[in-house]
């Protein structure tokens, strides 16, 4: 188990911030001073420094910092091993999840809530960011796995299949457009379209489905642009214009025709979902154990 003051250290060393730290472990900036002195003190060499008001690593913390994460993971799963050896059926330990936003919101809810019923045991918390911010938790250590749209590239992580999920043009009833059911990729480019944030897997979807009919994201009339696809959605439920979503975000309210379903010629939006985690982390127990699950959950479902 890592001591106290390593804890304290690796907070302040993933947000250069000592009041970040405070608020996090629940106490004092004094006291999170003290505890990096203690460990200044036991190196015999400074760990931070102050330059213009920002906090930096120092040679000797960017080592430690480096070698406590490697100890934090190998924590981690001795915590989970020596749980699954007291008790065989029932997991321990801590599940960090970050999620992009339609995961979050429409796919990973029931998921976590049948793992949970079965691994009582199991601290589960889930981050709900787009694509690129889940990514960046993953790379700076806040998370232990990512679930996103696409197969990441990065050379550091492991990407795994979890799923497909179609994203589906839709506008409100009393829009224009939904006078017309079909529409051409070429009327495509004169129709007022709202669309998700830049870093959204949503929109790079989008973006790689008109690349093949050598259409990009610039050449429609976008007339808005909003962050999270909640907002999208009420957006376009308020508004005359089109809005490409995930089925499961709209599904209800298709359902209950708040929403109606457009059809663009040819043009089909798939989207794939993966789990990503850091290389040398693929074996770790519980992020195992609930891939595992989550695979087995939807696989029923089909």
């Amino acid at each position: 188990m890592l001591s106290f003051n390593h804890l304290v250290f690796i907070e302040v060393a993933k947000h250069l911030s000592f009041t970040k730290a405070s608020e996090i472990l629940f106490i004092s900036q004094p006291a999170i001073s003290k505890h990096i002195r203690n460990l200044e003190e036991h190196y015999k060499t400074p760990l931070f420094e102050r330059k213009k008001g920002a906090v930096l690593l120092t040679e000797a913390g960017i080592v430690l910092q480096q070698h406590l994460l490697t100890a934090s993971a190998l924590s981690k799963q001795i915590e989970f091993e020596i749980g699954s050896i007291h008790n065989k059926q029932l997991l321990n330990g801590e599940l960090k999840l970050g999620a992009s936003t339609t995961i979050a919101l429409y796919v990973i809810p029931a998921v976590l809530s049948a793992f949970r019923k079965q691994n009582t045991a199991v601290k589960i918390s889930l981050v709900n960011r787009n694509s690129e911010n889940v990514m960046e938790a993953l790379v700076h250590h806040e998370i232990d796995l990512a679930i996103i749209e696409g197969k990441e590239k990065m050379a550091n992580v492991n990407s795994q299949y979890f799923l497909t999920e179609k994203v589906v043009p839709v506008c409100a009833p009393k829009s224009y457009l939904a006078a017309k059911n079909k529409y051409t990729i070429a009327e495509l480019k004169e129709i007022p379209i709202s669309l998700r944030e830049r870093g959204s897997g949503t929109l790079v979807a989008i973006g790689q489905a008109l690349s093949s009919h050598d259409i990009k994201i610039a050449d429609l009339n976008v007339c808005m642009r909003l962050g999270g696809t909640e907002a999208l959605k009420n957006f376009i439920l308020a508004d005359d214009s089109l809005g490409f979503l995930p089925l499961k975000a709209v599904a209800k309210e298709l359902e209950r025709g708040d929403l109606v379903q457009l059809e663009i010629e040819d043009l089909n939006i798939d989207r794939h979902f993966y789990f990503i985690q850091r290389i040398g982390e693929e074996n770790s127990g519980i992020n195992k154990a609930f891939i595992k699950f989550a695979k087995n959950h939807y696989n029923l479902l089909l």
